[in-house]
C-alpha cells in the first residue's frame, strides 16, 4: 500500500522535535481526519537553515512532513513556492488517493511557513 520512501520516512523520520529559536513556527490540521502539522524553522539571509516538525496523524502524514523538511532545508524563501502537495506526492513515490491528504498538509503547513517567514 505504502511506497519503500514513505515508509522509510515514517519508521525513519528526519528532523523531527521541537526547535528552539525557531523564527518561525506553524501549526495547520486537517479537520475531516485529525491530522496535525507543527513547522519551525530558522531562517538566515533568506535561506532556511533549520527546520523542525511534530506531527500527530498517519503514517503518510509524518512521511509527509519528513520529506518536506529534507527538501527546504539549505534553500531560498523564494523557491520554496514551488513545491505543492503534487510534488511532495511524486517526490514520497506516490500516495493512494485515501492519503493523498498527508500531501495537502505538508503543502498547507509550507504555505503558512512560508508566510510566517515573510512578515518576519
Amino acid at each position: 500500500m505504502f511506497s519503500a520512501e514513505v515508509l522509510e520516512h515514517f519508521q525513519h523520520p528526519r528532523n523531527v522535535g521541537e526547535l528552539p529559536g525557531a523564527t518561525a513556527s506553524v501549526q495547520v490540521s486537517n479537520p475531516v481526519c485529525g491530522d496535525l502539522l507543527r513547522l519551525a524553522a530558522i531562517m538566515e539571509r533568506e535561506t532556511i537553515r533549520e527546520v523542525r516538525f511534530l506531527c500527530r496523524g498517519c503514517t503518510a502524514a509524518i512521511a509527509c512532513a519528513s520529506l518536506l523538511t529534507e527538501m527546504i532545508r539549505g534553500r531560498e524563501l523564494s523557491a520554496l513556492k514551488a513545491i505543492s502537495a503534487e510534488s511532495l506526492a511524486v517526490a514520497i513515490g506516490g500516495l493512494e488517493p485515501a492519503t493523498v491528504h498527508a500531501a495537502q498538509l505538508a503543502s498547507d503547513g509550507l504555505k503558512a511557513l512560508v508566510t510566517a517567514l515573510e512578515e518576519k
